[in-house]
């Protein structure tokens, strides 16, 4: 069974309310290239093997598979809330917020970060996949404000960066640089220099970090890079890399536990 890797900041802020896991790719059941907790079901693994990872993942909150709420991720900044009647849904977005206790928030990832909200005070969560065009176009900063909406205070939410691919780790080109300096010069100080000409090593998950930060809520990340780590995660740039046909996808999620005010 898996055995998710916890933040410290939302643990010490949950008090028993709110649980949560950032989950590797350990205590599933596919095999070959997805294994083996592979939760992805746009990858082209088998589709009973995915369910039942699900059902794990679920099962490790005490709630049932279809309390599992994910959206089809799109690599956007859109943010819906989940409901009792939408959970099942899975609308084009890449995060998510709710008050309603026993809905398990899920955010797949293969390098982007997974980034987990709590304000245990109100009793609101949310979960969002930031890879670098959602972070960018603010998809955490909307989390945070869908998040107040629902009753939270900005003071009071904590957040965790999970396991995402750091900076010595990815390797960008110009047009990459010129994008991100094009939208804040200052982001310069997140770039460096890399073994090939004209290339960078873009440090993404200090972006996402200051960003959170700069939104005015306390934040961390795990500091776990995916690319080199292939017993532990998945990671879309090192399948390229060795030229695999698929990949799997880890979750990172968060619930509001039932029974609890």
């Amino acid at each position: 069974m898996p055995t998710p890797i916890e933040s410290p900041l939302l643990s010490e802020q949950a008090r028993g309310r709110i649980r949560h896991g950032f989950f590797t790719r350990q205590g599933g059941v596919s095999d070959g290239i997805y294994a083996s907790l592979n939760v992805g079901l746009g990858s082209s693994d088998r589709r009973e093997d995915v369910l039942e990872n699900r059902r794990r993942v679920a099962a490790w909150f005490d709630a049932a598979p279809e309390s599992l709420a994910t959206v089809h991720q799109v690599h956007s900044a859109d943010v819906v809330v989940v409901s009792a009647d939408t959970v099942a849904e899975r609308p084009p977005a890449d995060a998510m917020v709710t008050r309603v206790p026993g809905i398990v928030l899920g955010v797949l990832a293969a390098d982007c970060g997974p980034i987990l909200f709590a304000d245990e005070k109100a009793g609101v969560i949310g979960a969002a996949h930031a890879g670098w065009k959602g972070a960018l176009g603010g998809v955490a900063e909307n989390t945070i404000a869908a998040m107040i909406a629902l009753g939270a205070e900005r003071s009071n939410i904590c957040a965790c960066l999970g396991p995402s691919i750091a900076g010595r780790s990815y390797e960008v080109g110009p047009e990459f640089v010129e994008r991100f300096l094009g939208f804040d010069p200052a982001y310069e100080e997140f770039f460096t220099p890399s073994a090939r000409p004209d290339h960078a090593l873009f440090d993404l998950p200090s972006l996402t970090l200051r960003r959170l930060k700069a939104a005015g809520i306390r934040a961390e990340k795990l500091d776990l890079d995916t690319y080199p780590d292939p017993e532990r995660f998945y990671s879309y740039r090192r399948t390229t890399h060795a030229k695999e046909a698929d990949y799997g996808r880890q979750i990172s999620a968060i619930a509001i536990l039932e029974g609890e005010n």
